[in-house]
């Protein structure tokens, strides 16, 4: 995409509350303020379908007929749950959208956050089996197998956002632009205030908030987040954080404290980096190779930065406490 765009000084910046999270939309454009109340509906649209933390929603209606019956749903719900199947079995598990019963009983990032009995964490991982979603293509109906099966959409359904937000913003001409949901981000063209490429920061997973290890220079690519400082709760002087290894039951321990991944697609971005934050670096960063369009960077916490082929150029080393691994 060009480096300039038509009118640099056609900007719209939104800061509002959905998803769970804080999002902001800054769009440049003759109708970028109307790409932006459009994306807004939409973003709530999405709300409404896929939070398990709505009880009328497509998912909680799924939850709720876990063992008995399938729940018809809207292409977006159908789409991205067949998307989670798919990198569920491409990581072998690794990602799991029926992880619910066991991350509610963690409950971290909510005020009764608790290290479960090792008895409830064996009882609950018995329910946490991709395998039990049952797809229909020709109704667009999804049944769970058994009964107190849930599924989540935590890893995935920002990422679907994102990229929502993103074909909305190109049908209303809007060609620079950056999306943040939450921290999922979508960087659309280049900076047009600056006429370069955006500079994302990686957050130092071992630092405060906006201490920065480095710096991403991206256009048009889509860059998340997954790390142990996100939410956490300390128990008996150890810390205990929300990404959940689906094949334990407990918090990932394998030496990654941060995963980011950079792709065309921010749901792929949403879902691949809790795969290779579960898979840990080896496993995490062969898949990543084996994909087109796909990269990654991987902080451990021996301060080593595992960073892929296709980004080592356009990443930037701040904090001299870091190494890359070459």
């Amino acid at each position: 995409m060009s480096g300039k765009i038509g009118n640099k000084d056609l900007i719209v910046s939104n800061e509002f509350y959905i998803l769970g999270t804080t999002n902001i939309l800054k769009a440049y454009g003759e109708k970028a303020d109307i790409a932006i109340i459009e994306a807004m509906k939409k973003l709530l649209d999405i709300d409404n379908k896929m939070s398990v933390f709505k009880g009328t929603s497509e998912f909680s209606l799924i939850n709720n007929h876990a063992g008995e019956s399938a729940v018809a749903v809207s292409d977006d719900t159908y789409y991205v749950i067949k998307k989670s199947m798919q990198y569920a079995q491409m990581s072998n598990g690794a990602f799991n959208p029926t992880i619910r019963p066991v991350v509610e009983l963690w409950n971290i990032g909510r005020n009764n956050s608790q290290v479960p009995k090792e008895e409830s964490i064996k009882e609950k991982l018995q329910l946490v089996n991709y395998r039990d979603i049952i797809l229909n293509d020709e109704k667009n109906s999804i049944k769970l197998a058994h009964k107190q099966q849930r599924i989540d959409g935590g890893a995935i359904v920002k990422g679907f956002a994102a990229d929502k937000v993103k074909e909305i913003l190109i049908k209303n001409g809007v060609e620079s632009a950056m999306i943040d949901l939450g921290g999922n981000i979508y960087a659309m063209g280049v900076n047009a205030g600056a006429d370069m490429p955006w500079r994302i920061g990686i957050q130092n997973p071992l630092g405060i908030r906006d201490e920065f290890v480095g710096v991403l220079s991206i256009v048009d690519k889509s860059i998340v987040t997954s790390g142990d400082y996100e939410r956490y709760f300390i128990k008996d002087n150890k810390k205990y954080h929300h990404i959940i290894d689906p094949r334990t039951g407990y918090p990932c321990n394998n030496g990654v404290i941060s995963a980011t991944i950079v792709s065309d697609s921010s749901l792929d971005a949403d879902a691949l980096c809790t795969c290779i934050y579960v898979m840990g670096v080896e496993e995490g960063m062969k898949l990543v190779d084996s994909m087109e369009g796909v990269d990654a960077i991987i902080i451990t916490d021996d301060k080593k930065i595992h960073v892929s082929s296709g980004i080592k150029e356009n990443f930037i080393l701040t904090n001299l406490d870091f190494k890359i691994e070459d």
